[in-house]
């Protein structure tokens, strides 16, 4: 898949194309819907399709005290776009500029002079401009445009909102089903205070590099992606009471790993359950044990 950020640099070769907009946090299976939906109608009129997305949720700009944190970094999204078939891919940093261009401008710089777009499918709650003036119906006066419906499971609309509520409270497997896929933490392996090891189950200490919504403090089944290798493994997000408490942590401890030097290297964090919450316990020893259990849990599962 081809990533442009921006559109300075796009020099287009086609005269007529399907463009696909949203802010896609997370790429969803709603979003899935919304993106199927270009490339068939692209396939239909024998035309490229090119989504447009944000380098961030544009609350960040417009309301950030209010802005939700992102279920997935742009790296990430960009991954599941070429996952879904997307060709080509607008990256557009979303700031003041952008935040204060109205919705005729948009349309007419971006949409048909950048993109030349001959057809436009967006989301139901698709809104684009300063004040969100471009709504579905606005767009539709101007260009031909698909409209996709909500898309529900299970009497549930899939959206990224109800997604951070899920992952927020510990309801994992449900965050799965709406994404399509599991709940994924991406960082690299940073040092800690060596206490796992202490104890007998030396632990991966997880640094992140952007802020991305973490599941509720707890103890949770994972798959522990590294260098090409997948370990299941047993990650403990919280605050470590049990031994003395402090920074909230992401620590992994791998199930059958050879032992070789982690730190420094990029993984990714595949949730697949949420076992228990985070406790506090009487004793070192009372922890050990729970932490065995906790580590055949993960085995069996």
């Amino acid at each position: 898949m081809q990533v442009h950020i921006g559109i300075e640099l796009l020099h287009p070769e086609w005269s007529k194309a399907v463009v696909c907009i949203g802010t896609f946090d997370g790429v969803h299976l709603g979003h899935s819907q919304v993106i199927h939906a270009a490339i068939a109608r692209a396939k239909q009129d024998e035309l490229p399709v090119i989504v447009v997305t944000f380098d961030r949720h544009p609350s960040v700009i417009l309301n950030p005290s209010k802005a939700p944190k992102a279920i997935a970094s742009l790296k990430m999204n960009l991954e599941q776009f070429q996952l879904e078939g997307v060709g080509l891919t607008i990256v557009l940093p979303f700031n003041a500029w952008l935040s204060r261009m109205s919705a005729e401008e948009f349309f007419k710089s971006i949409l048909i002079e950048k993109l030349r777009a001959s057809c436009v499918v967006v989301g139901y709650d698709f809104a684009m401009g300063n004040g969100r003036e471009g709504d579905t119906a606005w767009l539709s006066q101007r260009i031909e445009t698909v409209v996709v419906p909500a898309f529900e499971i299970n009497g549930v609309r899939v959206s990224s909102s109800q997604i951070r509520s899920d992952v927020q409270s510990g309801n994992i497997e449900h965050a799965n089903t709406l994404l399509g896929r599991f709940f994924e933490i991406q960082g690299f392996v940073d040092h800690g205070q060596k206490l796992g090891r202490q104890l007998g189950y030396p632990t991966a200490n997880i640094a992140r590099s952007f802020d991305q919504i973490l599941p509720a403090d707890g103890v949770y089944i994972a798959d522990f992606l590294v260098s090409g290798q997948v370990f299941r493994a047993a990650l403990a997000i919280g605050t470590r009471p049990a031994v003395g408490g402090g920074k909230r942590t992401i620590e992994a401890f791998l199930l059958d790993y050879p032992g070789d030097s982690l730190y420094g290297q990029h993984v990714r964090l595949r949730l697949l359950k949420y076992l228990r919450p985070e406790q506090n316990f009487p004793s070192l020893d009372a922890l050990k044990e729970q932490m065995a259990k906790d580590v055949e849990s993960a085995r069996q599962f």
